[in-house]
Protein backbone atom coordinates (compact mmCIF):
# COMPACT_ATOMS: atom_id res chain seq x y z
CA UNK A 1 0.00 0.00 0.00
CA UNK A 2 2.74 2.46 0.94
CA UNK A 3 4.75 1.53 -2.15
CA UNK A 4 1.76 2.41 -4.34
CA UNK A 5 1.40 5.74 -2.57
CA UNK A 6 5.05 6.62 -3.10
CA UNK A 7 5.32 5.34 -6.68
CA UNK A 8 6.28 7.83 -9.38
CA UNK A 9 7.91 7.33 -12.73
CA UNK A 10 10.36 10.09 -11.89
CA UNK A 11 12.80 8.86 -9.21
CA UNK A 12 12.24 10.43 -5.79
CA UNK A 13 15.83 11.72 -5.75
CA UNK A 14 15.19 13.60 -9.02
CA UNK A 15 11.92 15.01 -7.67
CA UNK A 16 13.70 16.26 -4.55
CA UNK A 17 16.53 17.78 -6.57
CA UNK A 18 14.10 19.54 -8.93
CA UNK A 19 11.97 20.96 -6.12
CA UNK A 20 14.94 22.07 -3.99
CA UNK A 21 16.58 23.70 -7.01
CA UNK A 22 13.32 25.52 -7.76
CA UNK A 23 13.30 26.83 -4.18
CA UNK A 24 16.94 27.95 -4.38
CA UNK A 25 16.52 29.65 -7.76
CA UNK A 26 13.24 31.29 -6.72
CA UNK A 27 14.90 32.53 -3.53
CA UNK A 28 17.86 33.94 -5.44
CA UNK A 29 15.53 35.95 -7.67
CA UNK A 30 13.21 36.93 -4.84
CA UNK A 31 15.92 38.14 -2.48
CA UNK A 32 16.62 41.11 -4.76
CA UNK A 33 12.97 42.13 -4.67
CA UNK A 34 12.86 41.59 -0.89
CA UNK A 35 15.94 43.75 -0.27
CA UNK A 36 14.39 46.51 -2.37
CA UNK A 37 11.13 46.15 -0.40
CA UNK A 38 8.98 45.43 -3.43
CA UNK A 39 5.41 44.10 -3.30
CA UNK A 40 6.46 40.56 -4.21
CA UNK A 41 9.58 39.38 -2.45
CA UNK A 42 11.40 36.29 -1.32
CA UNK A 43 8.48 34.05 -0.34
CA UNK A 44 6.40 34.98 -3.38
CA UNK A 45 9.19 34.15 -5.82
CA UNK A 46 10.01 30.89 -4.03
CA UNK A 47 6.36 29.84 -4.08
CA UNK A 48 5.99 30.70 -7.77
CA UNK A 49 9.09 28.70 -8.75
CA UNK A 50 8.11 25.79 -6.50
CA UNK A 51 4.53 25.70 -7.78
CA UNK A 52 5.71 25.79 -11.39
CA UNK A 53 8.08 22.89 -10.71
CA UNK A 54 5.34 20.88 -9.00
CA UNK A 55 2.87 21.50 -11.83
CA UNK A 56 5.52 20.39 -14.31
CA UNK A 57 6.31 17.22 -12.37
CA UNK A 58 2.60 16.45 -12.03
CA UNK A 59 2.12 16.87 -15.76
CA UNK A 60 4.88 14.37 -16.47
CA UNK A 61 3.50 11.89 -13.93
CA UNK A 62 -0.03 12.19 -15.36
CA UNK A 63 1.39 11.67 -18.83
CA UNK A 64 3.25 8.54 -17.71
CA UNK A 65 0.16 7.19 -15.92
CA UNK A 66 -2.10 7.81 -18.91
CA UNK A 67 0.48 6.28 -21.22
CA UNK A 68 0.33 3.09 -19.17
CA UNK A 69 -3.48 2.98 -19.26
CA UNK A 70 -4.33 4.15 -22.76
CA UNK A 71 -2.74 3.08 -26.02
CA UNK A 72 -2.60 6.59 -27.50
CA UNK A 73 -3.20 9.16 -24.76
CA UNK A 74 -4.32 12.61 -25.86
CA UNK A 75 -2.21 14.66 -23.52
CA UNK A 76 -0.32 17.75 -24.59
CA UNK A 77 2.42 18.26 -21.99
CA UNK A 78 3.40 21.63 -23.47
CA UNK A 79 0.16 23.08 -22.09
CA UNK A 80 1.78 23.23 -18.67
CA UNK A 81 3.99 26.03 -19.98
CA UNK A 82 0.91 27.94 -21.11
CA UNK A 83 -0.91 27.34 -17.82
CA UNK A 84 2.00 28.40 -15.61
CA UNK A 85 2.70 31.43 -17.80
CA UNK A 86 -0.93 32.55 -17.62
CA UNK A 87 -1.17 31.96 -13.88
CA UNK A 88 2.01 33.83 -13.06
CA UNK A 89 1.08 36.65 -15.45
CA UNK A 90 -2.15 37.06 -13.50
CA UNK A 91 -0.22 37.33 -10.22
CA UNK A 92 2.41 39.61 -11.75
CA UNK A 93 -0.26 41.96 -13.10
CA UNK A 94 -1.32 42.55 -9.50
CA UNK A 95 2.08 44.07 -8.70
CA UNK A 96 1.96 46.59 -11.54
CA UNK A 97 0.48 49.94 -10.58
CA UNK A 98 -0.18 52.98 -12.74
CA UNK A 99 -0.43 56.23 -10.86
CA UNK A 100 0.02 59.84 -11.88
CA UNK A 101 1.36 59.01 -15.31
CA UNK A 102 4.01 56.60 -14.06
CA UNK A 103 4.03 52.82 -13.98
CA UNK A 104 5.56 50.95 -11.04
CA UNK A 105 6.19 47.29 -10.42
CA UNK A 106 7.12 46.18 -13.93
CA UNK A 107 10.46 44.72 -12.87
CA UNK A 108 8.84 42.86 -9.99
CA UNK A 109 6.16 41.52 -12.32
CA UNK A 110 8.81 40.43 -14.80
CA UNK A 111 10.87 38.75 -12.07
CA UNK A 112 7.77 36.82 -10.95
CA UNK A 113 7.24 35.67 -14.53
CA UNK A 114 10.90 34.65 -14.67
CA UNK A 115 10.56 32.70 -11.40
CA UNK A 116 7.76 30.74 -13.08
CA UNK A 117 9.96 30.00 -16.08
CA UNK A 118 12.82 28.88 -13.84
CA UNK A 119 10.40 26.65 -11.92
CA UNK A 120 9.29 25.07 -15.19
CA UNK A 121 12.92 24.43 -16.12
CA UNK A 122 13.61 22.87 -12.71
CA UNK A 123 10.51 20.69 -12.84
CA UNK A 124 11.45 19.51 -16.32
CA UNK A 125 14.96 18.61 -15.21
CA UNK A 126 16.66 21.28 -17.30
CA UNK A 127 19.02 22.29 -14.51
CA UNK A 128 21.50 24.22 -16.66
CA UNK A 129 18.71 26.38 -18.09
CA UNK A 130 17.34 27.03 -14.59
CA UNK A 131 20.70 27.94 -13.06
CA UNK A 132 21.89 30.00 -16.03
CA UNK A 133 18.54 31.81 -16.20
CA UNK A 134 18.75 32.58 -12.50
CA UNK A 135 22.33 33.84 -12.72
CA UNK A 136 21.52 36.02 -15.71
CA UNK A 137 18.45 37.42 -13.98
CA UNK A 138 20.53 38.32 -10.93
CA UNK A 139 23.03 40.03 -13.21
CA UNK A 140 20.24 42.07 -14.77
CA UNK A 141 18.53 42.89 -11.47
CA UNK A 142 21.69 43.82 -9.58
CA UNK A 143 23.99 45.37 -12.19
CA UNK A 144 21.32 47.23 -14.13
CA UNK A 145 19.82 48.31 -10.81
CA UNK A 146 23.15 49.93 -9.96
CA UNK A 147 23.36 51.52 -13.42
CA UNK A 148 19.85 52.95 -13.04
CA UNK A 149 20.61 54.26 -9.56
CA UNK A 150 23.81 55.96 -10.66
CA UNK A 151 23.02 57.27 -14.15
CA UNK A 152 19.24 57.18 -14.37
CA UNK A 153 18.06 58.48 -11.00
CA UNK A 154 14.48 59.01 -12.19
CA UNK A 155 14.15 55.42 -13.38
CA UNK A 156 11.83 53.26 -11.30
CA UNK A 157 10.86 49.66 -11.77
Amino acid sequence: MLAQFLHTETPLSAICLRLVLAIVCGAAIGIDREVRRKAAGLRTHVLIALAAAIFTLLTFEIFFAMNALVEEPRIDVIRIVEAVTAGVAFLAAGTIIQSGGSVQGLTTGASMWLAGAVGLACGSGFYSIAVLGTLLSLTVLILLGLVEKRWLPDADD
